[in-house]
Protein backbone atom coordinates (compact mmCIF):
# COMPACT_ATOMS: atom_id res chain seq x y z
CA UNK A 1 0.00 0.00 0.00
CA UNK A 2 1.30 3.54 -0.80
CA UNK A 3 1.53 6.41 0.90
CA UNK A 4 0.08 9.74 0.47
CA UNK A 5 3.12 10.81 -1.72
CA UNK A 6 2.92 7.58 -3.40
CA UNK A 7 5.71 6.11 -1.62
CA UNK A 8 4.92 2.68 -1.19
CA UNK A 9 6.98 1.97 2.48
CA UNK A 10 5.27 5.16 3.74
CA UNK A 11 8.17 7.29 4.31
CA UNK A 12 8.00 11.38 3.81
CA UNK A 13 9.78 12.89 1.28
CA UNK A 14 12.64 14.33 3.41
CA UNK A 15 13.26 10.82 4.85
CA UNK A 16 13.38 9.61 1.27
CA UNK A 17 15.95 12.32 0.80
CA UNK A 18 17.90 11.62 3.68
CA UNK A 19 17.63 8.05 2.75
CA UNK A 20 19.31 9.05 -0.49
CA UNK A 21 21.92 11.05 1.03
CA UNK A 22 23.24 8.96 3.12
CA UNK A 23 23.82 4.90 3.16
CA UNK A 24 22.00 2.66 5.61
CA UNK A 25 25.69 2.02 7.73
CA UNK A 26 26.14 5.95 7.93
CA UNK A 27 22.93 5.95 8.84
CA UNK A 28 23.01 4.07 11.63
CA UNK A 29 26.75 5.72 13.05
CA UNK A 30 24.99 9.05 13.06
CA UNK A 31 22.12 7.70 14.78
CA UNK A 32 24.41 6.34 17.78
CA UNK A 33 26.54 9.26 17.52
CA UNK A 34 23.80 11.60 17.82
CA UNK A 35 22.06 9.29 20.83
CA UNK A 36 24.74 8.72 22.69
CA UNK A 37 25.36 12.86 22.25
CA UNK A 38 22.30 13.71 23.70
CA UNK A 39 22.69 11.28 26.36
CA UNK A 40 25.89 13.32 27.54
CA UNK A 41 24.23 16.96 27.01
CA UNK A 42 21.81 15.36 29.52
CA UNK A 43 24.07 14.52 31.92
CA UNK A 44 26.65 16.53 31.88
CA UNK A 45 24.94 19.60 30.77
CA UNK A 46 21.36 19.21 32.38
CA UNK A 47 21.98 17.54 35.19
CA UNK A 48 19.98 14.92 34.85
CA UNK A 49 20.73 11.16 36.20
CA UNK A 50 22.53 9.12 33.66
CA UNK A 51 19.26 6.54 34.13
CA UNK A 52 17.74 9.25 32.14
CA UNK A 53 20.00 10.73 29.86
CA UNK A 54 20.67 6.77 28.87
CA UNK A 55 17.22 6.49 28.30
CA UNK A 56 16.46 9.33 26.16
CA UNK A 57 19.64 8.61 24.23
CA UNK A 58 18.44 5.29 23.56
CA UNK A 59 15.15 5.73 22.20
CA UNK A 60 16.64 8.62 19.89
CA UNK A 61 19.48 6.18 18.29
CA UNK A 62 16.66 3.84 17.81
CA UNK A 63 14.36 6.32 15.80
CA UNK A 64 16.86 8.19 13.99
CA UNK A 65 18.14 4.69 13.13
CA UNK A 66 14.25 4.06 11.33
CA UNK A 67 13.66 1.62 14.16
CA UNK A 68 9.51 1.58 14.67
CA UNK A 69 9.14 3.21 18.27
CA UNK A 70 7.13 -0.11 19.22
CA UNK A 71 10.09 -1.93 18.81
CA UNK A 72 12.54 0.23 20.44
CA UNK A 73 10.68 0.39 23.29
CA UNK A 74 10.49 -3.46 22.97
CA UNK A 75 14.55 -3.37 22.65
CA UNK A 76 14.46 -0.64 25.82
CA UNK A 77 12.36 -2.90 28.05
CA UNK A 78 14.73 -5.98 27.12
CA UNK A 79 17.60 -4.76 27.93
CA UNK A 80 17.30 -3.18 31.42
CA UNK A 81 15.46 -7.29 32.15
CA UNK A 82 18.84 -8.62 30.99
CA UNK A 83 20.86 -6.47 33.04
CA UNK A 84 18.73 -5.95 36.26
CA UNK A 85 18.13 -9.53 36.36
CA UNK A 86 21.93 -10.77 35.84
CA UNK A 87 24.15 -8.62 36.86
CA UNK A 88 21.89 -6.47 39.16
CA UNK A 89 22.01 -9.51 41.56
CA UNK A 90 25.81 -9.50 41.46
CA UNK A 91 25.44 -5.51 42.05
CA UNK A 92 23.10 -5.85 44.97
CA UNK A 93 25.21 -9.04 46.53
CA UNK A 94 28.53 -6.91 46.72
CA UNK A 95 27.24 -3.98 47.63
CA UNK A 96 25.77 -5.67 50.73
CA UNK A 97 28.89 -7.60 51.44
CA UNK A 98 30.99 -4.34 51.31
CA UNK A 99 27.87 -2.88 53.93
CA UNK A 100 29.25 -5.64 56.59
CA UNK A 101 32.49 -5.20 55.93
CA UNK A 102 32.20 -1.52 56.59
CA UNK A 103 29.97 -1.05 59.18
CA UNK A 104 31.62 -3.72 61.28
CA UNK A 105 34.80 -2.35 61.01
CA UNK A 106 36.33 -5.27 59.41
CA UNK A 107 38.00 -3.28 56.33
CA UNK A 108 39.45 -0.68 58.53
CA UNK A 109 41.34 -2.91 60.87
CA UNK A 110 42.93 -4.35 57.80
CA UNK A 111 44.34 -2.63 56.31
CA UNK A 112 45.37 -0.48 59.38
CA UNK A 113 47.19 -3.89 60.43
CA UNK A 114 48.89 -3.80 57.04
CA UNK A 115 50.05 -0.64 56.92
CA UNK A 116 51.12 -0.65 60.39
CA UNK A 117 53.61 -3.29 59.60
CA UNK A 118 55.27 -1.54 56.77
CA UNK A 119 57.68 1.44 57.21
CA UNK A 120 57.36 4.50 54.82
CA UNK A 121 59.76 3.21 52.12
CA UNK A 122 57.07 0.15 51.76
CA UNK A 123 54.15 2.18 52.65
CA UNK A 124 53.39 2.65 48.69
CA UNK A 125 53.40 -0.89 48.02
CA UNK A 126 51.58 -1.76 51.11
CA UNK A 127 48.75 0.39 49.99
CA UNK A 128 48.52 -1.44 46.53
CA UNK A 129 48.44 -4.64 47.94
CA UNK A 130 45.83 -3.89 50.40
CA UNK A 131 43.73 -2.09 47.61
CA UNK A 132 44.06 -4.77 45.30
CA UNK A 133 43.23 -7.79 48.11
CA UNK A 134 40.26 -5.41 49.85
CA UNK A 135 38.76 -4.43 46.05
CA UNK A 136 38.07 -7.87 45.08
CA UNK A 137 34.63 -8.26 46.54
CA UNK A 138 33.93 -4.16 46.75
CA UNK A 139 32.61 -1.95 43.98
CA UNK A 140 34.90 1.00 43.24
CA UNK A 141 32.95 3.36 45.10
CA UNK A 142 32.60 0.95 48.55
CA UNK A 143 36.35 0.76 48.24
CA UNK A 144 37.20 3.88 47.99
CA UNK A 145 34.82 5.12 51.04
CA UNK A 146 36.32 2.36 53.08
CA UNK A 147 40.00 2.67 52.28
CA UNK A 148 40.98 6.31 51.22
CA UNK A 149 40.37 7.63 55.61
CA UNK A 150 42.79 4.99 56.29
CA UNK A 151 45.35 5.71 53.61
CA UNK A 152 45.17 9.29 54.34
CA UNK A 153 45.27 8.96 57.99
CA UNK A 154 48.48 6.56 57.39
CA UNK A 155 50.15 9.37 54.84
CA UNK A 156 49.56 11.74 57.43
CA UNK A 157 52.21 9.84 59.91
CA UNK A 158 54.23 8.44 57.51
CA UNK A 159 54.52 11.72 55.49
CA UNK A 160 56.40 14.81 55.55
CA UNK A 161 59.60 13.77 57.47
CA UNK A 162 63.10 15.20 56.64
CA UNK A 163 61.79 18.20 55.05
CA UNK A 164 59.84 16.15 52.11
CA UNK A 165 57.32 17.51 50.69
CA UNK A 166 54.86 16.74 52.85
CA UNK A 167 51.27 16.70 50.46
CA UNK A 168 53.35 14.63 47.54
CA UNK A 169 54.86 12.59 50.06
CA UNK A 170 50.92 11.38 50.92
CA UNK A 171 49.90 11.14 47.51
CA UNK A 172 52.47 8.74 46.84
CA UNK A 173 50.80 6.67 49.28
CA UNK A 174 47.01 7.95 48.14
CA UNK A 175 47.50 7.00 44.55
CA UNK A 176 48.48 3.19 44.91
CA UNK A 177 45.67 2.74 46.76
CA UNK A 178 43.46 4.43 43.99
CA UNK A 179 45.53 2.46 41.29
CA UNK A 180 44.60 -1.04 43.10
CA UNK A 181 40.74 -0.61 43.43
CA UNK A 182 40.99 0.50 39.72
CA UNK A 183 42.03 -1.81 37.99
CA UNK A 184 40.68 -4.55 39.89
CA UNK A 185 37.36 -3.32 39.39
CA UNK A 186 37.92 -3.06 35.02
CA UNK A 187 39.74 -6.28 34.59
CA UNK A 188 38.94 -8.74 37.81
CA UNK A 189 35.54 -10.79 37.99
CA UNK A 190 33.23 -10.99 40.03
CA UNK A 191 33.31 -6.98 39.57
CA UNK A 192 29.80 -6.41 37.65
CA UNK A 193 31.65 -5.25 34.51
CA UNK A 194 33.93 -7.92 33.50
CA UNK A 195 31.64 -10.28 34.87
CA UNK A 196 28.69 -9.04 32.27
CA UNK A 197 31.78 -9.42 29.59
CA UNK A 198 32.28 -12.85 30.02
CA UNK A 199 28.92 -13.68 30.07
CA UNK A 200 27.82 -11.95 26.85
CA UNK A 201 30.82 -13.02 24.97
CA UNK A 202 30.64 -16.44 26.06
CA UNK A 203 34.28 -16.68 27.84
CA UNK A 204 35.89 -18.82 30.32
CA UNK A 205 35.35 -16.86 33.85
CA UNK A 206 38.63 -19.01 35.49
CA UNK A 207 40.51 -17.99 32.80
CA UNK A 208 39.51 -14.38 32.47
CA UNK A 209 40.11 -14.02 36.00
CA UNK A 210 43.77 -15.88 36.06
CA UNK A 211 44.57 -13.57 33.10
CA UNK A 212 42.72 -10.60 34.48
CA UNK A 213 45.27 -10.76 37.77
CA UNK A 214 48.26 -11.32 35.77
CA UNK A 215 47.50 -8.12 33.67
CA UNK A 216 45.99 -6.28 36.30
CA UNK A 217 49.05 -6.39 39.23
CA UNK A 218 52.00 -4.72 36.68
CA UNK A 219 48.84 -2.44 35.61
CA UNK A 220 48.84 -0.94 38.70
CA UNK A 221 52.41 -1.07 39.52
CA UNK A 222 52.77 1.43 37.14
CA UNK A 223 49.75 3.56 37.68
CA UNK A 224 50.29 3.90 41.27
CA UNK A 225 53.79 3.82 42.59
CA UNK A 226 55.62 4.81 39.88
CA UNK A 227 53.15 7.26 38.19
CA UNK A 228 52.51 8.63 41.78
CA UNK A 229 57.20 9.53 41.38
CA UNK A 230 56.20 11.57 37.99
CA UNK A 231 52.54 13.31 39.13
CA UNK A 232 52.67 13.84 43.07
CA UNK A 233 55.03 17.11 42.92
CA UNK A 234 53.74 20.47 43.29
CA UNK A 235 49.93 18.83 44.02
CA UNK A 236 48.72 20.59 47.05
CA UNK A 237 45.77 18.98 49.17
CA UNK A 238 42.51 20.39 51.25
CA UNK A 239 41.81 18.54 54.22
CA UNK A 240 39.48 15.29 52.93
CA UNK A 241 36.25 14.11 53.93
CA UNK A 242 36.12 11.19 56.79
CA UNK A 243 34.63 8.48 57.00
CA UNK A 244 33.85 5.51 59.59
CA UNK A 245 31.58 2.90 60.59
CA UNK A 246 27.88 4.13 61.42
CA UNK A 247 27.68 2.00 64.39
CA UNK A 248 29.25 0.75 67.34
CA UNK A 249 30.37 -2.77 67.22
CA UNK A 250 33.64 -4.95 68.20
CA UNK A 251 35.89 -4.80 64.65
CA UNK A 252 35.92 -8.95 64.05
CA UNK A 253 39.67 -10.33 63.76
CA UNK A 254 42.03 -9.16 61.07
CA UNK A 255 42.36 -13.15 59.71
CA UNK A 256 38.27 -13.22 59.96
CA UNK A 257 38.13 -10.01 57.49
CA UNK A 258 40.40 -11.24 55.25
CA UNK A 259 38.70 -14.42 54.41
CA UNK A 260 35.88 -12.76 54.21
CA UNK A 261 37.19 -10.18 51.40
CA UNK A 262 38.97 -13.79 50.08
CA UNK A 263 36.09 -15.69 50.12
CA UNK A 264 33.53 -14.74 46.35
CA UNK A 265 36.70 -15.01 44.55
CA UNK A 266 38.34 -18.50 46.40
CA UNK A 267 34.53 -20.39 45.31
CA UNK A 268 34.58 -19.34 41.74
CA UNK A 269 38.14 -20.34 41.70
CA UNK A 270 37.64 -23.90 43.27
CA UNK A 271 34.61 -24.23 41.20
CA UNK A 272 36.29 -23.17 37.81
CA UNK A 273 39.12 -25.24 38.80
CA UNK A 274 37.96 -28.29 40.10
CA UNK A 275 35.79 -29.35 36.68
CA UNK A 276 39.32 -29.20 35.64
CA UNK A 277 39.82 -32.19 37.53
CA UNK A 278 39.08 -35.35 35.26
CA UNK A 279 35.65 -36.77 35.93
CA UNK A 280 34.81 -33.56 37.73
CA UNK A 281 33.62 -31.66 34.29
CA UNK A 282 29.93 -30.48 35.51
CA UNK A 283 29.85 -31.49 38.60
CA UNK A 284 26.95 -29.75 40.30
CA UNK A 285 28.44 -28.91 43.66
CA UNK A 286 31.33 -27.29 41.77
CA UNK A 287 29.02 -25.45 38.71
CA UNK A 288 27.36 -23.77 41.89
CA UNK A 289 30.67 -22.57 43.44
CA UNK A 290 32.07 -21.13 40.42
CA UNK A 291 28.49 -19.13 40.06
CA UNK A 292 29.09 -15.32 41.22
CA UNK A 293 25.41 -15.17 42.85
CA UNK A 294 26.08 -18.32 44.33
CA UNK A 295 29.20 -17.21 45.74
CA UNK A 296 28.50 -14.16 46.87
CA UNK A 297 25.09 -15.39 48.76
CA UNK A 298 27.14 -17.80 50.22
CA UNK A 299 29.52 -15.65 51.60
CA UNK A 300 27.23 -12.52 52.89
CA UNK A 301 25.16 -15.56 54.73
CA UNK A 302 28.79 -16.11 56.35
CA UNK A 303 29.85 -13.02 56.55
CA UNK A 304 26.98 -11.73 59.15
CA UNK A 305 27.79 -14.10 61.62
CA UNK A 306 31.43 -14.23 61.14
CA UNK A 307 31.77 -10.16 61.19
CA UNK A 308 29.02 -9.26 63.80
CA UNK A 309 28.77 -12.24 65.87
CA UNK A 310 25.53 -12.24 68.43
CA UNK A 311 24.80 -8.88 67.54
CA UNK A 312 23.71 -9.72 64.31
CA UNK A 313 20.25 -9.66 65.12
CA UNK A 314 20.22 -6.26 66.39
CA UNK A 315 17.62 -4.42 64.71
CA UNK A 316 20.40 -1.18 64.21
CA UNK A 317 22.78 -3.74 62.95
CA UNK A 318 20.25 -4.78 60.00
CA UNK A 319 18.87 -1.51 59.58
CA UNK A 320 22.55 -0.17 58.56
CA UNK A 321 23.43 -2.80 56.63
CA UNK A 322 20.51 -2.80 54.48
CA UNK A 323 19.93 0.71 54.54
CA UNK A 324 23.56 1.38 52.78
CA UNK A 325 23.25 -1.54 50.77
CA UNK A 326 19.76 -0.47 49.54
CA UNK A 327 20.42 3.68 48.82
CA UNK A 328 23.83 2.74 46.73
CA UNK A 329 21.92 -0.10 44.66
CA UNK A 330 18.84 1.80 43.68
CA UNK A 331 21.26 4.60 41.77
CA UNK A 332 24.35 1.60 40.42
CA UNK A 333 21.01 -0.58 39.44
CA UNK A 334 19.04 2.22 37.31
CA UNK A 335 22.13 3.32 36.25
CA UNK A 336 23.45 0.34 34.37
CA UNK A 337 20.19 -0.64 33.56
CA UNK A 338 19.62 2.01 31.22
CA UNK A 339 22.77 1.13 30.02
CA UNK A 340 21.87 -1.84 28.89
CA UNK A 341 18.87 -0.24 27.05
CA UNK A 342 20.86 1.80 25.10
CA UNK A 343 22.96 -1.10 24.49
CA UNK A 344 20.16 -3.22 23.21
CA UNK A 345 18.79 -0.89 21.06
CA UNK A 346 22.28 -0.28 19.67
CA UNK A 347 22.40 -4.27 18.99
CA UNK A 348 18.62 -4.28 17.66
CA UNK A 349 19.51 -1.58 15.44
CA UNK A 350 22.24 -3.44 13.83
CA UNK A 351 25.60 -1.60 15.25
CA UNK A 352 27.07 -5.39 16.04
CA UNK A 353 26.36 -6.35 12.56
CA UNK A 354 28.17 -3.20 11.56
CA UNK A 355 31.44 -3.47 13.38
CA UNK A 356 31.75 -7.25 12.61
CA UNK A 357 32.10 -6.39 8.54
CA UNK A 358 34.04 -3.51 9.44
CA UNK A 359 36.90 -5.79 11.59
CA UNK A 360 36.23 -8.59 8.40
CA UNK A 361 36.86 -6.14 5.62
CA UNK A 362 39.65 -3.81 7.25
CA UNK A 363 41.48 -6.36 9.36
CA UNK A 364 41.03 -4.14 12.69
CA UNK A 365 41.94 -6.32 15.57
CA UNK A 366 39.52 -7.32 17.81
CA UNK A 367 41.20 -6.67 21.00
CA UNK A 368 41.31 -3.52 19.58
CA UNK A 369 38.25 -2.21 18.94
CA UNK A 370 36.27 -3.48 21.83
CA UNK A 371 38.75 -0.84 23.46
CA UNK A 372 38.20 1.79 21.37
CA UNK A 373 34.11 1.32 21.43
CA UNK A 374 34.62 1.18 25.72
CA UNK A 375 36.78 4.25 25.59
CA UNK A 376 34.23 6.32 23.69
CA UNK A 377 31.41 5.11 25.52
CA UNK A 378 32.73 6.06 29.03
CA UNK A 379 33.76 9.32 27.62
CA UNK A 380 30.31 10.06 26.44
CA UNK A 381 28.42 7.94 29.51
CA UNK A 382 30.97 8.41 32.13
CA UNK A 383 30.52 4.94 33.63
CA UNK A 384 33.01 2.08 33.21
CA UNK A 385 30.06 -0.51 34.17
CA UNK A 386 27.64 1.43 31.29
CA UNK A 387 31.14 1.39 29.31
CA UNK A 388 31.79 -2.37 29.40
CA UNK A 389 27.68 -3.12 29.27
CA UNK A 390 27.49 -0.97 25.76
CA UNK A 391 30.64 -2.51 24.43
CA UNK A 392 30.03 -6.08 24.93
CA UNK A 393 26.38 -5.59 23.88
CA UNK A 394 27.66 -5.31 20.09
CA UNK A 395 30.70 -7.16 20.28
CA UNK A 396 29.86 -10.91 20.03
CA UNK A 397 29.58 -10.89 16.19
CA UNK A 398 33.07 -9.95 16.17
CA UNK A 399 34.58 -12.03 18.35
CA UNK A 400 32.87 -15.08 16.49
CA UNK A 401 33.83 -13.83 12.86
CA UNK A 402 37.49 -13.01 14.22
CA UNK A 403 38.10 -16.26 16.35
CA UNK A 404 39.60 -13.69 18.67
CA UNK A 405 40.26 -15.05 22.47
CA UNK A 406 36.79 -14.04 24.28
CA UNK A 407 38.90 -13.61 27.45
CA UNK A 408 41.24 -10.86 26.37
CA UNK A 409 38.83 -9.47 24.59
CA UNK A 410 36.81 -9.26 28.18
CA UNK A 411 39.82 -7.70 29.40
CA UNK A 412 40.44 -5.02 26.36
CA UNK A 413 36.80 -3.64 27.10
CA UNK A 414 37.47 -3.84 30.84
CA UNK A 415 40.69 -1.46 30.04
CA UNK A 416 38.93 0.74 27.80
CA UNK A 417 36.09 1.51 30.51
CA UNK A 418 38.33 3.43 32.63
CA UNK A 419 39.88 5.44 30.25
CA UNK A 420 40.17 9.29 31.49
CA UNK A 421 37.73 9.60 34.13
CA UNK A 422 36.06 13.44 34.22
CA UNK A 423 33.45 15.43 34.93
CA UNK A 424 30.36 13.42 33.82
CA UNK A 425 31.85 10.71 36.42
CA UNK A 426 30.74 10.43 39.48
CA UNK A 427 34.11 8.66 40.50
CA UNK A 428 36.10 11.79 39.43
CA UNK A 429 33.92 13.85 42.14
CA UNK A 430 34.17 11.17 44.83
CA UNK A 431 38.15 10.81 44.45
CA UNK A 432 38.32 14.88 44.14
CA UNK A 433 36.48 15.22 47.60
CA UNK A 434 37.86 12.01 49.39
CA UNK A 435 41.91 12.74 48.21
CA UNK A 436 41.60 16.46 48.80
CA UNK A 437 42.75 17.67 45.01
CA UNK A 438 41.47 20.91 43.51
CA UNK A 439 39.60 20.01 40.18
CA UNK A 440 42.55 20.65 38.00
CA UNK A 441 44.79 18.69 40.02
CA UNK A 442 42.32 15.36 40.38
CA UNK A 443 42.55 15.68 36.30
CA UNK A 444 46.14 15.42 36.48
CA UNK A 445 46.27 12.67 39.14
CA UNK A 446 43.30 10.62 39.15
CA UNK A 447 42.50 10.68 35.77
CA UNK A 448 45.79 10.51 34.32
CA UNK A 449 45.76 7.56 36.66
CA UNK A 450 42.49 6.38 35.19
CA UNK A 451 44.31 6.22 31.55
CA UNK A 452 47.50 4.75 32.62
CA UNK A 453 45.86 2.25 33.67
CA UNK A 454 43.61 1.91 30.28
CA UNK A 455 46.97 1.88 28.13
CA UNK A 456 49.01 -0.39 29.80
CA UNK A 457 46.07 -2.86 30.47
CA UNK A 458 45.19 -2.69 26.94
CA UNK A 459 49.16 -2.94 26.17
CA UNK A 460 49.71 -5.97 27.94
CA UNK A 461 46.37 -7.81 26.78
CA UNK A 462 47.95 -6.70 22.85
CA UNK A 463 51.04 -8.91 24.42
CA UNK A 464 49.17 -11.94 26.16
CA UNK A 465 47.23 -12.21 22.80
CA UNK A 466 50.30 -13.74 21.05
CA UNK A 467 51.24 -16.36 23.99
CA UNK A 468 47.83 -17.69 25.27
Amino acid sequence: MEGADGNADGASRPERAIRAMIGPDARLVIAALTGILLAVVMIVRGRLHPFIGLLCGAFTVGLLAGLPLPEVAKAVQKGVGDIVGGTGLVVALGLSLGAMLHLSGGAVSLARSALRLTGARAAPWATLGIAIVVGLPLFFETGLVLLLPIVVAAADELAGRDGVDRDAAKLRLIMPALAGLGVVHALVPPHPGPLLAVEALGANLGLTMVYGIAIAIPTAIVAGPLLAMVVARGVRLEPPVASGPAIDVAPPPRLLSLLIVLMPVLLIATGEIGQMVPGQKGAGWLVAAANPVVALLLTNLLALPMLFGRRLRDVAIQDAVWRETMGAAGAILLAIGAGGALKQVLVTAGLSDLLARTVLMYAISPLLLGWLVAVAIRLAAGSATVATITAVGIMPGVVAGSGASPELVVLAIGAGSVFFSHVNDPGFWLVKSYVGTSTADTFRTWSMLETTISVVGLALVMVASHVV
